[in-house]
């Protein structure tokens, strides 16, 4: 299946808040489909298959991933020592394009990805193109000494609409940089999310 690029607001009143995703918020109320608004008024229950579901697709649409990549993160998730959940999270928080989403660079993840894939962003002084790039500790993220690419952030820094950046990025107004201190902690992350779910999803596979 490819990326997603059809009306983001119908995925938000389906699934939820998601920052990565969009911003805006619908100003209706019910979910999406012919029988979207009778499912709200009779509370029809949820099957447990049809929980799992959801989780998944909130962590795909608020990254921007396709299936096979959402599959292979998952399975790298389980090859390494600790709690998959968790693992798993910071693997998509390390992406570069997530990491420009939480610096503020990009007011969405699609912004991310485009800016990174148009060459605006610097990794330890070097132009990475790559959105998909695993960042890692101690990495600098930059943008590029161009002026269209500094106005560019410039501008989506002033309409940053989160106060508090994550706790494992420290960064630097003056420079337009920003320094991976660590691995992210779960109280950091935006998307309000059941990971363990995502995991008990794809264990058949």
């Amino acid at each position: 299946m490819s990326r997603y690029r059809g009306p983001k607001l119908r995925i938000t009143r389906r699934l939820g808040s998601l920052p990565g995703l969009t911003q805006k918020q619908s100003k209706k109320k019910d979910k999406p489909g012919q029988h979207g608004k009778n499912n709200s008024q009779t509370n029809k229950k949820t099957t447990e298959y049809g929980v799992r579901l959801e989780e998944k697709q909130k962590l795909k649409y608020n990254y921007g991933l396709t299936e096979s990549q959402l599959y292979r993160y998952i399975k790298e998730a389980r090859r390494r020592q600790g709690v998959t959940g968790l693992i798993l999270l910071q693997l998509l928080e390390m992406r570069l394009d997530a990491i420009c989403f939480s610096l503020g660079f990009a007011p969405t993840m699609a912004n991310a990805r485009q800016i990174v894939n148009h060459g605006h962003i610097t990794v330890n002084g070097k132009t990475v193109d790559i959105p998909s790039f695993q960042c890692r500790v101690n990495d600098v993220i930059g943008v590029k000494p161009k002026l269209t690419s500094k106005t560019l952030v410039e501008n989506n820094l002033k309409n940053l609409r989160f106060v508090d950046r994550p706790n494992h990025l420290k960064f630097d107004n003056t420079k337009l940089e920003g320094t991976i201190t660590n691995y992210c902690d779960r109280n950091d992350i935006l998307l309000e999310l059941d990971e363990l779910l995502v995991i008990e999803y794809y264990s058949r596979r």
